[in-house]
């Protein structure tokens, strides 16, 4: 459920610009943004840091884009988020014990380390790869076709990344009796 929710402000993101425009549409998303950490707030009492900086790029960026008319800061929302998450993840092999998948995942699964390291660079390289080839798109593509790549390509995206890692990882899977 909680993933879902995180989809919201871009569905409502992709239906604003179909009926309006980009402005509309990042008018649209920096309220969503908002609705949504608020409501997250509200629920748990607690907001993951990648929201707030989430929500911090969005205002700041989707504001520039609103005051100056100019759809390109939106546009890079994007890639720059891509990057802090590939950054976050290269960086946790130097920062703490663990990397930091491994911090998120080793509740549901035990892994040797050096497969948690790899498992690791796969995610940093994924999320740098994305924020680079969202950069190519709103460069060499209609601001329609980088509306559909950050709608459906990115996600679509990240279930290829994630299908491949499930075939990288099902041998490390111990097989339960019944």
């Amino acid at each position: 459920m909680k993933q879902l929710l995180e989809f919201i402000p871009v569905i409502l993101f992709f239906i604003a610009y179909k009926f309006y425009d980009i402005y509309v549409a990042t008018a649209v998303v920096i309220v969503a943004t908002i609705i949504h950490v608020s409501y997250t707030w509200l629920r748990r009492r607690k907001v993951e840091s990648m929201q707030w900086i989430t929500l911090g790029l969005v205002l700041v960026m989707g504001g520039a884009t609103l005051y100056l008319q100019n759809e390109q800061f939106i546009k890079w929302k994007l890639s720059i988020i891509e990057w802090l998450f590939g950054i976050a993840f290269l960086g946790s092999h130097f920062i703490g014990k663990r990397t930091f998948v491994e911090r998120m995942m080793s509740a549901n699964l035990s892994l040797p380390a050096v497969i948690w390291k790899r498992l690791n660079i796969m995610w940093g390289v994924f999320f740098l790869s994305i924020g680079s080839i969202n950069v190519y798109v709103m460069y060499n593509f209609s601001t329609d076709d980088w509306v559909s790549f950050k709608t459906f390509g990115v996600p679509g995206l990240m279930v290829i990344f994630i299908v491949l890692q499930m075939i990288f990882l099902y041998k490390y899977i111990p097989e339960t009796e019944e």
